[in-house]
């Protein structure tokens, strides 16, 4: 199959979970013999035209120039190049700012299937005019994606009552990490299991601030990682209210798998305060890394963690779980998350799945994977779905 993955800033990763994913997926995807595209800004940092066998199309970005709207001329570049190839498939992550064109997609030729992520318009950052632009931009993703896949099974359910849209359920996936080395501490001024950490983009959705409060209302001082770039107003507003407390350390963005992974797993308490979205790579990783997770109370985490975290909804939560939890008093949470991830959530299991979905959506008949096990299996025949 030719294959174009489109809608992130590129790879390898060093910006999100959308690039995480495509990096994955995109490489599984030429060792099994396809034919991968991945669009990439032009001012990405990795500028050769292939990596690990995947061919790279560098595409105008304005982004670094006029912010948010360079993305939407991004996105157009990216389509505009797409109709001139000959794509059996263009996998589309997201639709923020590409739906607009959803116009100009090449769906005559190309099957076109969209990951929608999470519920954007749902972002607190957004005023209420840029959440109303969202929930239309989402309508015509729906319009015009061939086929739609949620990372979620509450995404999945909204699809369905929203826009009576059947969409095929593939989670993210991660690897498990067995393979700890003491010495990547040194660099944070870390002990094993002597500090707590977060890993997040500066975003008011994912609750950092509610997490830091609940830190200083803690009053340990023990050392706390605040893992993400704080080059946006929120980010710079985190760093000017916390600065006072010498233990809250921004660590800036790290993409290095190997150190992020040795920093979860020496963590004593791993933070995820996400509200918005589906399946978040960063809490797959944290589960596959060792870390007893206290994550914000909400449908997506506790459809993926269920009783194997702790919640939290308020600085108080916070401050509790921080005064009271031990990691190694949890083993069983720990075990528990590692089998979720072998089971329903390994790299392996998910490239297996959209493999199939891409096999089923050509026109090939066969039963889609169904990583819940139960007797909902999405079955495709041609290229209609029947739930």
């Amino acid at each position: 199959m030719n294959i174009a993955i489109l809608g992130t800033r590129g790879v390898p990763n060093y910006y999100g979970g959308f690039e995480q994913f495509a990096a994955y997926l995109s490489r599984a995807l030429v060792e099994k013999g396809h034919q991968v595209t991945v669009y990439n800004s032009h001012n990405h940092p990795y500028q050769d035209k292939n990596w690990y066998g995947v061919n790279i199309t560098h595409c105008k970005d304005l982004e670094y120039k006029i912010g948010t709207a360079g993305q939407f001329i991004y996105d157009l570049n990216c389509i505009l190049n797409a109709r001139k190839q000959n794509f059996d498939i263009i996998l589309q992550l997201g639709y923020t700012s590409s739906s607009i064109w959803g116009w100009l997609m090449p769906m005559k030729k190309s099957i076109i299937t969209t990951n929608m992520d999470g519920l954007e318009w749902k972002r607190t950052k957004y005023s209420t005019r840029v959440q109303n632009f969202l929930k239309y931009a989402e309508k015509l993703a729906v319009k015009y994606s061939h086929h739609l896949i949620a990372d979620s099974v509450g995404i999945q359910s909204y699809l369905r009552h929203k826009y009576a849209k059947p969409s095929l359920f593939i989670p993210y996936g991660a690897d498990l990490f067995n393979e700890p080395d003491i010495n990547y501490l040194s660099t944070y001024r870390v002990l094993p299991f002597q500090y707590n950490m977060l890993i997040a983009r500066m975003e008011p959705e994912n609750n950092i601030e509610m997490i830091l409060d609940g830190v200083v209302e803690a009053r340990n001082e023990h050392p706390f990682l605040v893992v993400g770039k704080t080059d946006t107003p929120y980010g710079k507003h985190l760093k000017q209210k916390f600065k006072a407390y010498p233990y809250i350390r921004f660590t800036e963005g790290i993409f290095d798998i190997g150190i992020l992974n040795n920093l979860r797993y020496f963590a004593n308490l791993y933070f995820h305060g996400h509200t918005v979205g589906g399946t978040n790579p960063s809490l797959l990783e944290a589960m596959a890394s060792n870390s007893l997770i206290c994550a914000h109370d909400n449908i997506f985490n506790k459809s993926i963690l269920g009783d194997d975290a702790f919640y939290f909804k308020s600085k108080k939560d916070v401050s509790s779980l921080i005064l009271a939890k031990d990691k190694k008093e949890h083993k069983s949470f720990l075990l528990a998350n590692e089998e979720k991830i072998k089971n329903k959530y390994s790299w392996e299991r998910i490239v297996h799945q959209y493999l199939n979905h891409f096999e089923n959506i050509l026109g090939q008949e066969e039963t889609v994977f169904n990583p819940l096990g139960k007797s909902n299996d999405v079955i495709a025949v041609g290229n209609r779905f029947k739930e």
